[in-house]
């Protein structure tokens, strides 16, 4: 079968191969076919090597299609049942799971070490433990999560990541409350996700912050009531707040330097919200006296930062009554051979999200 791959970490780009096949098959595992996947930053960030990630591997995390075989011991699923891929599944019995953080949940990135396919020359990874740039994938049962029949398999993808984790940290994390003000830094995929779930809270003023006029263009499109270059949200921070600064401020980009910006624009007693994922050698610095004086709620959100399951009915619910806007977010759909043009678009930011079709 074909699938993309990216041989060496940091590598510029990816090479589409037919002599890949599916490998892991067995008892507590499904093999799916991939029919749409998505292309998100964190894909990007793999590849650079920002995030952890043993190479050769097929990146692409958001994914969805039909399930072609089941394993032995798993209920609940049934060949030709169309599914969602979950990158990070609840395994239900560690502490994490007991408490109901299941986003928090461990036993997804123990299959990462893993290798999920092969070729005539050696083994290759899938990212996250997934591995959706490719025509068929095998994943624990608990990645492959049904979808409604009407749901597009192009908008169950973005649902599997993207939309999940922007919506929850609005919804589940931060918790945005009617009337409110908000600030998102960084307006991809995720970001835009962020603005939708801020506007179903109810919030007031939502101001996307981003360098490239496409993305501030789409956010005032998807519900923020304005849009600024970084440069200009000093000033948007002392118009829309009289200089107090923003009830909430997420921050999803994932650099250090950015979420000081985040931080310094959020009003005392007001939310950071932390959505990117950034690299293990940026760190991010506050000082010990503003940490008590400004009294700021620091908040980092993991996928959402709650049921991943529960997220993905009530996105999909939302979707349905008109309340945020998916078919939207894919602004560029491509076949798996025209994944580097698609890789190039996201990198110079004129692309939301690039839905590939398999």
């Amino acid at each position: 079968m074909r699938a993309a791959i990216q041989h060496e970490i940091g590598q510029d780009k990816l090479e589409v191969h037919d002599d890949v096949e599916a490998v892991g098959f067995g008892p507590g595992k499904v093999k799916l076919r991939i029919r749409a996947t998505g292309l998100c930053h964190s894909d990007l960030s793999a590849m650079s090597g920002v995030l952890p990630q043993p190479a050769p591997f097929v990146p692409g995390h958001e994914g969805a299609g039909e399930i072609i075989d089941v394993g032995d011991g798993v209920t609940g699923l049934t060949q030709g049942d169309r599914v969602l891929v979950c990158w990070l599944p609840a395994c239900g019995s560690c502490p994490a799971c007991k408490r109901g953080q299941t986003q928090l949940c461990l036993a997804g990135f123990m299959n990462a070490g893993t290798p999920n396919f092969k070729r005539l020359d050696g083994d290759v990874f899938g990212f996250a433990g997934t591995g959706t740039f490719t025509e068929e994938v095998v994943v624990d049962a608990g990645c492959a999560v049904p979808i409604p029949d009407d749901v597009p398999f192009e908008i169950a993808a973005l649902i599997g990541c993207g939309v999940t984790t922007g919506l929850g940290a609005a919804l589940n994390t931060a918790k945005v409350e009617a009337g409110s003000s908000v600030a998102v830094v960084g307006c991809g995929g995720v970001g835009i996700s962020a603005i939708q779930g801020a506007r179903a809270s109810g919030a007031a003023q939502i101001i996307a912050v981003d360098p490239v006029e496409s993305r501030r263009e789409a956010a005032l499109r998807f519900g923020a009531t304005e849009a600024v270059s970084p440069e200009g949200f000093a000033d948007a921070k002392s118009r829309v707040t009289a200089n107090e600064g923003f009830d909430y401020v997420f921050e999803v980009v994932g650099k250090s330097a950015t979420a000081r910006v985040a931080y310094d624009n959020t009003r005392r007693g007001g939310t950071l919200c932390i959505v990117g994922a950034g690299a293990m050698d940026d760190f991010f610095q506050v000082n010990m006296f503003e940490l008590f004086f400004d009294e700021k709620k620091i908040l980092p959100s993991m996928y959402g930062g709650g049921d991943v399951l529960r997220s993905y009915e009530r996105a999909i619910a939302l979707w349905r009554a008109g309340r945020i806007d998916l078919e939207g977010l894919i602004t560029h759909r491509v076949q798996l051979a025209e994944i580097n043009d698609a890789i190039d678009q996201m990198r110079t930011g004129e692309a939301l999200r690039t839905c590939i079709s398999i």
